[in-house]
């Protein structure tokens, strides 16, 4: 195969059948590997759709500057394609994410700028809408409220499962900026209304990057309303042990999020009496090489 562009490789991602962790003789568990995106996540699919809105739109001219609030796979992705694209970006993200996404992104030119772990994604969020008050020539995707970051879902992740899976029952993701579940949900519920789309949200305060609490802070393109089924974990740990298991069983690189997304499909199955699942693997773990994961 051969391409023009780098951005030609997103999406179109594999889909692998998992042989160790079905809690459910009944049960099948598969799933999409987002991490082989050429940015290393899901994030891919969103930051391109919302890049080419953009430019469609005028709001993002050659020499324009971004502005993005992230906890790090967004943040590659933007950095990847704003260095394609010849625009300057700055990156506002908490200093708890791992230094791997970081140094990616630094090598993509990206500058960026750190806040307080404690405050984690939220407060990085609350800082860059301080900046954008302050100098308003920056240019702000905000994935948390852009349109394009679940029709990029709903476009591409959900045709391709059912093209993947064509008897699939159920659709597991995390929760983070609720555009994976809602893209997913608005194709699957107008394609096929009988594959129930299922939610992962973590704990408050948790330690999973990438994944949010929605009672902090409810992103405007999410609604539970959408979603078939809530799971909701009650400690991180098991999104912990789930990814070192994955790479122990399975030999699939993964990041945390994809233990916990792993998790909820565990726990759905047990409630089944057959079925079908996909579940959502958002990235590769390459990029947490320093966090406590590969402790």
């Amino acid at each position: 195969m051969t391409t023009n562009s780098i951005l030609d490789l997103i999406g179109n991602t594999p889909t692998v059948e998992l042989q160790h962790f079905s809690t459910n003789p009944g049960v099948r568990i598969l799933a999409k590997l987002e991490g082989n995106n050429p940015g290393g996540s899901v994030k891919d699919r969103p930051v391109l759709m919302m890049f080419k809105d953009a430019e469609e739109r005028g709001v993002l001219k050659p020499g324009a500057q971004l502005l993005e609030a992230t906890s790090g796979n967004t943040g590659i992705a933007m950095a990847m394609i704003a260095a394609l694209r010849g625009y300057r970006f700055r990156a506002v993200m908490a200093e708890s994410a791992s230094i791997e996404r970081r140094k990616v992104m630094k090598m993509f030119g990206t500058d960026i700028i750190l806040t307080d772990a404690a405050g984690g994604t939220n407060l990085a969020i609350k800082t860059a809408q301080q900046m954008l008050s302050e100098d308003p020539s920056w240019v702000n995707l905000n994935q948390f409220e852009n349109s394009a970051n679940p029709r990029s879902h709903e476009e591409t992740t959900g045709p391709e499962i059912l093209r993947d899976v064509p008897d699939v029952t159920h659709v597991v993701a995390g929760m983070g900026t609720g555009g994976t579940l809602t893209g997913l949900s608005a194709f699957m519920h107008r394609q096929t209304p009988q594959v129930k789309v299922v939610g992962v949200e973590p704990i408050a305060g948790s330690k999973i990057q990438g994944l949010r609490n929605m009672a902090a802070y409810t992103p405007g393109i999410f609604s539970f309303d959408n979603l078939d089924v809530t799971l909701r974990m009650t400690e991180d740990a098991p999104a912990f042990g789930i990814a070192r298991e994955i790479y122990r069983k399975e030999g699939i690189s993964v990041g945390i999020s994809c233990g916990a997304a792993l998790w909820g499909a565990m726990e759905l199955a047990r409630t089944l009496d057959s079925g079908v699942i996909v579940v959502i693997f958002p990235d590769r773990g390459d990029r947490y090489a320093s966090t406590a994961l590969f402790e």
